[in-house]
């Protein structure tokens, strides 16, 4: 694909600092930053660090420009949680990742886990035991950050540097958090609305990169870079500084929850709430997460963790997850029968959760008419939707309406979509990123995709979701074969990578694991000594690709609807309610909420004038419930002598695209010889294009 056109885009503070952003700058003058004895003529080294701070233990310097081809270089982390500490309440996960105080005031425990952590309740829910370890974070670091910890602060600043300085060149910020979760824990320091956090994420992103820059000399001069287009992205890699993406993961967004099947959101609120988003510097999102909104159906969760979010679901939705037989080879995960008793003592008296039969793995909701609109509008923004999280019924048709519409904006970031869709995402231009696996497991599944990525000519990405609750890479331990071997190069050969050191703790990813984010340069490199050179390589080109995805985004343009308001005849129209036309026209008006319907018999067809001589190379189907499960595509320049370009004997209903080589018609004939139900043929609307 080609670039977007080279510009140099000047950073600027947004204009809207508020009095706390201020005041961060002021704090992190006069508290935090003090000159450093490294301070050179070294564009990497600060010239004034926090004291103390962790340590990055990484020489040499960090690699700048492009290659000979002009493409950018680096890995790219698709899924992170820079700020989930403040989300959830903000007593969920333990830890900042700055503060203007210094590293003693960042890095502590919440309050309740002391002495002890015998009111670590959520530590001891998602790791076992009985959640007690030592609470002291700055200096000792005892117990946390671990690899299986999942309530303490992985994302600080300094350790997030140390990953820059290993190699990677693209982070995307998923602003997080659940409002559900929120309100049944039982330490908050704050109130639960989702899109309030979301705000507060967002704006403490752009206050780290303020923090950051005040290090460097000030604004614009840091390595942490807030970016909102790809061109701007390509600058800031090319500088061989950091490119951040603001993303979205949350379970109700625009307040799109539902309460007994009851969407508690409409359309106004969709657009408002892209626009907030888009106005805040978010490029991509999902539309669900854990439980079924108005938008989508998810993804179940398995085990113990699924019976748990399940009882989520019903305290935020009123009903549990609906199960049914899976129509393709995709399906969801099982949700699993285990117990989560301490969740479940949360159902109202006499309420269980039900149980769910082994062949009926998917779940019944899927892209909902609201969450369709909501697709549409982050493709006219240029948005990227995360298709993880869906259920595949959700994903299906999302996927359906981007192949409609030839729109490449659709990521994988962290392998929680059937991986039967990846060919798919491929095909439309997307980014697929597996998620912070051990080395074996991370490299078994490059591997199997090797080929796929061959073929269309991409890079991969990885997903850390540090501070997202889902557990990272153990030890190997210190006498595994092909363990890490301190100090090592990075991939680009220009820096020396030596064990990370923070007050008194040094962390070794042979028996440590990956604790925290400065030791994902160790698991990239864990990566190559277990699985070769060929999979780094594939993610080092990870950012180029998915810069790929964000511009092809953003350069896209809806191609023109010939067929749209054009004259339209049928072979028969259903006629039983005097008051609701099913008249020809209504399948090419532009209005999804009115139909044609034939008579309830096979051999009917819908004939679209396009008033003069086109190339057509792509037709659209977007069938109601009574579709066609034989039918063709048939086209002329006259309307006599009529050409059969596309035909299928395997129609399933939902949103078709039909495409076959361009060729010139006026006349455009959707031709029906098998219905797929006792009804006749409907079609809400059927788009014609160029190609």
């Amino acid at each position: 694909m080609t670039s977007r056109p080279y510009r140099r885009r000047t950073y600027r503070r947004r204009k809207n600092v508020t009095a706390v952003s201020l005041l961060l700058l002021v704090l992190a003058v006069v508290l935090g930053p003090a000159p450093s004895a490294a301070a050179g003529n070294d564009w990497w080294v600060p010239g004034a660090r926090p004291t103390p701070d962790a340590q990055i233990d990484v020489t040499g310097e960090p690699f700048t420009g492009t290659d000979a081809q002009g493409r950018v270089r680096g890995f790219v982390d698709a899924h992170d949680h820079l700020f989930a500490n403040e989300a959830f309440g903000g007593r969920l996960i333990c830890g900042k990742v700055f503060s203007p105080a210094g590293i003693a005031d960042a890095l502590k425990d919440c309050p309740e886990h002391y002495p002890d952590g015998s009111l670590a309740v959520f530590d001891f829910i998602t790791k076992g035991g009985d959640g007690r370890h030592d609470p002291v974070g700055w200096p000792t670091f005892s117990n946390w950050p671990a690899h299986d910890s999942l309530t303490h602060q992985q994302n600080y600043y300094a350790w997030v540097e140390r990953a820059w300085r290993g190699g990677q060149r693209v982070l995307v910020n998923d602003l997080v958090t659940n409002g559900v979760i929120c309100s049944v824990y039982f330490f908050k320091d704050r109130g639960c609305d989702e899109m309030t956090s979301i705000r507060l994420q967002a704006r403490l992103t752009y206050d780290l990169q303020a923090y950051v820059d005040t290090m460097y000399g000030g604004p614009g001069k840091g390595w942490f870079r807030i970016v909102t287009d790809s061109a701007q992205a390509r600058d800031v890699i090319a500088q061989g500084k950091l490119a951040v993406v603001l993303g979205v993961e949350t379970s109700e967004p625009f307040g799109c929850k539902q309460v007994l099947d009851v969407p508690q959101c409409d359309r106004k609120d969709i657009d408002a709430g892209l626009d907030e988003l888009y106005a805040l510097g978010v490029r991509s999102m999902f539309l669900c997460h854990k439980f079924d909104n108005a938008l989508c159906g998810v993804r179940f969760d398995s085990g113990t963790l699924g019976t748990a979010i399940n009882v989520g679901q019903f305290l935020s939705t009123g009903t549990f997850w609906k199960t049914e037989k899976c129509a393709g080879p995709q399906h969801d995960n099982p949700i699993g029968s285990a117990a989560a008793p301490g969740a479940e003592a949360k159902l109202p008296a006499g309420v269980r959760v039900p149980s769910y039969a082994s062949d009926a793995q998917c779940n019944v909701r899927g892209l909902t008419d609201l969450g369709e609109y909501a697709v549409r509008g982050m493709m006219k923004r240029k948005m990227m939707l995360e298709i993880d999280h869906m259920s595949v019924k959700a994903v299906g048709r999302a996927l359906d309406v981007l192949e409609a519409g030839s729109y490449p904006g659709v990521l994988s970031s962290h392998s929680w979509m059937d991986l039967n869709w990846t060919e798919r995402v491929y095909g439309l231009g997307g980014f697929v990123a597996q998620y912070m696996n051990g080395s074996e497991q991370f490299v078994a599944e490059a591997n199997r995709t090797k080929a796929l990525r061959d073929a269309y000519g991409v890079g991969y990405g990885f997903g850390t979701d540090m501070n997202g609750v889902g557990g990272w890479p153990g030890p190997r331990g210190a006498d595994a074969p092909h363990k890490v071997t301190y100090p090592f190069r990075s991939v680009d050969g220009g820096s020396l990578i030596d064990r990370q050191t923070t007050g008194e703790r040094t962390w070794d990813l042979n028996t440590d694991g990956a604790a925290h984010y400065g030791l994902v340069p160790d698991w990239i490199e864990d990566i190559r000594l277990v699985g070769g050179q060929s999979v780094v390589n594939d993610l080092f080109r990870g950012a180029e690709s998915y810069l790929d995805t964000w511009g092809a985004t953003e350069r896209h343009q809806a191609e023109a609807d010939l067929a749209r308001g054009a004259p339209a005849t049928a072979s028969s129209t259903e006629w039983w309610n005097p008051f609701t036309s099913y008249a020809p026209g209504r399948a090419v008006d532009g209005d999804r909420d009115t139909r044609w319907a034939s008579e309830w018999s096979d051999d009917q067809w819908l004939r679209i004038d396009l008033g003069s001589v086109h190339r057509v190379g792509r037709v659209t189907l977007d069938w109601e419930r009574a579709y066609g499960k034989a039918y063709g595509i048939q086209l002329s320049t006259d309307g006599v002598n009529w050409q059969t370009v596309w035909s299928t004997t395997t129609g399933d209903g939902g949103l078709d695209t039909a495409r076959f080589t361009g060729t010139p018609a006026r006349y455009v004939r959707v031709v029906g010889t098998q219905r797929g139900t006792g009804w006749g043929y409907s079609l809400r609307e059927v788009g014609v294009h160029s190609g």
